[in-house]
């Protein structure tokens, strides 16, 4: 039998995933084992008690300093930038992309300019969003907008202007109207593939985020990070990269779940 035949069974699969994860903890142990052997006081790959007494501190412990659990504190923080981002690139996606997709002229006056700005690398302009826009909010808000929006229009243009034309055709022959078209037969089609391409940009907006955050802010989890490396707090960088990764697979998760529960039918074009 061929290999490219060969399918792994579910609890193989399992298995087969949870294999590289295991291989990762077991170097870290080792190393880590092998490091504090050379030098006790050794920051680099702490030990498993010492990333449990830090996390206790971060996550269950009020900071003396600011009266807040800090964990929590950035995550409200870095979340709440997050979200607004990802809600304003979503509606400009909506609407740009569709318009693109649905207006010849719209598409020849938009698709150019959005094409650019695709292009531009978002962190080059992060300078000049804090000297335009300050050093608040919106200018954190603003670059992640920057860096994901132009990509969510692109492939939603795309998408829909991939549909067969055979059924814009058959409305047009109903007497549907052009809102109506967008509305009733094109935006159902690409709804699916935009929750997808959201997803595809969770981790570049994570990026986007930790960037302005290390740059400019009092608070968040990129804030929190580049705060602690200069004293080489590993024990606290390695707890907050862990828990912006699993907030990411979370929120992509939960992506998956409203894909699947608005849009079952599309699933079986997979």
């Amino acid at each position: 039998m061929r290999a490219i035949n060969i399918r792994p069974s579910r609890g193989a699969a399992l298995m087969l995933g949870c294999l590289p994860f295991a291989l990762l903890i077991l170097a870290y142990l080792v190393g880590s084992a092998l490091r504090l052997a050379d030098n006790p006081a050794d920051k680099l790959l702490p030990s498993l008690t010492t990333l449990a007494t830090s996390i206790d501190m971060l996550a269950f412990s009020v900071d003396r300093r600011t009266g807040d659990v800090l964990l929590w504190a950035d995550t409200l923080a870095s979340l709440s930038r997050l979200g607004l981002a990802l809600a304003i690139s979503t509606a400009l996606a909506l609407v740009i992309g569709m318009a693109a997709a649905l207006l010849p002229i719209m598409r020849a006056l938009l698709s150019p300019f959005v094409d650019f700005v695709s292009m531009v690398p978002p962190l080059a302009l992060l300078p000049v969003l804090f000297i335009v826009m300050g050093l608040g909010e919106v200018s954190k808000v603003a670059l992640i907008v920057i860096g994901i929006a132009p990509i969510l229009i692109r492939d939603l243009t795309l998408t829909a202007t991939a549909l067969p034309r055979e059924i814009i055709v058959k409305a047009e022959t109903l007497s549907a109207s052009t809102w109506l078209i967008g509305l009733r037969v094109v935006l159902p089609q690409v709804l699916p593939r935009l929750i997808d391409s959201l997803r595809l940009q969770l981790g570049p907006a994570f990026l986007f985020l930790i960037a302005a955050e290390a740059i400019s802010a009092d608070a968040g989890l990129g804030y929190r990070i580049f705060l602690v490396r200069r004293y080489l707090s590993m024990d606290v960088i390695f707890p907050y990269v862990a828990w912006i990764t699993l907030l990411a697979v979370l929120m992509d998760i939960g992506l998956s779940l409203i894909r699947r529960r608005l849009f079952p039918w599309a699933e079986g074009a997979r």
